[in-house]
């Protein structure tokens, strides 16, 4: 069965500008077995959201979750915040996801490269390709569908260039007949059909960023998820972090 692949991104990934409590741009492809997701995973998400909201319609985000804002206001209860946060875990947990982030540290990649920085966002998606690529040839896949939430049309279609960029010129690391040999097709879905892969990699986006900034600090999340990152042949990782 194909897989799928979903993608979603933390932080932002400007130059120009850097957070100084959150200096880093972090991008995350979840990665998924049709038959798995469809019959699995799908079905747990909304059995939450039904158990929690009564409808499939609401979306998590990692951000309201977090903030406890919108939907999920009643999460400044603590009687009701630890039940919610387990059920999350529980998903997150789950076999049959595989996980590849690419985590930019801007403000060192700013300060060691200067004007020849390039942007965060063709850096991290030209390493999570990478990594993908041999994840899909290990799978013996000829073809995937990566799905990205929609931005706007001017960040699509950046995105959408970088994306044929590395398919047509290949990486420094990986040269482009190896990414002839699979068919890629990027789609972008607006937020408002509520992609349960989009918010799943949405929720682990943060945790792993909050990893990268200090790897010393509680993070339970975090060692929920990082059982799910990917593990190729030789020092192939599913986390890059760079620089």
């Amino acid at each position: 069965m194909p897989l799928l692949v979903y993608l979603d991104e933390t932080g932002d990934h400007s130059l120009e500008i850097v957070d100084r409590e959150f200096p880093i741009f972090a991008l995350v492809m979840l990665v998924c077995d049709q038959t798995v997701y469809s019959e699995k995973i799908i079905p747990a998400v909304y059995r939450l959201k039904m158990d929690y909201f009564g409808h499939e319609g609401v979306i998590l985000h990692s951000r309201d979750i977090r903030k406890a804002v919108n939907d999920f206001s009643f999460l400044l209860n603590p009687q009701k915040r630890l039940p919610f946060y387990q059920r999350i875990n529980e998903i997150m947990a789950m076999d049959g996801y595989t996980l590849i982030a690419s985590v930019i540290r801007k403000q060192m990649h700013k300060d060691r490269y200067g004007l020849l920085a390039n942007n965060p966002y063709d850096l991290a998606l030209t390493f999570a390709m990478e990594r993908l690529l041999p994840l899909l040839e290990d799978r013996g896949e000829r073809e995937v569908k990566i799905i990205a939430e929609a931005r706007g049309k001017r960040e699509d279609d950046q995105l959408h260039l970088s994306f044929l960029r590395i398919l047509t010129e290949g990486t420094s690391y990986v040269p482009v007949d190896r990414f002839r040999n699979i068919k890629f097709q990027l789609l972008f879905k607006p937020k408002i059909m509520n992609i349960v892969g989009i918010q799943m990699a949405d929720l682990a986006a943060y945790p792993i960023a909050r990893f990268v900034l200090d790897p010393k600090k509680p993070n339970p999340a975090y060692g929920i998820i990082e059982k799910r990152f990917y593990r190729g042949k030789g020092l192939i990782r599913g986390l890059k972090v760079f620089p």
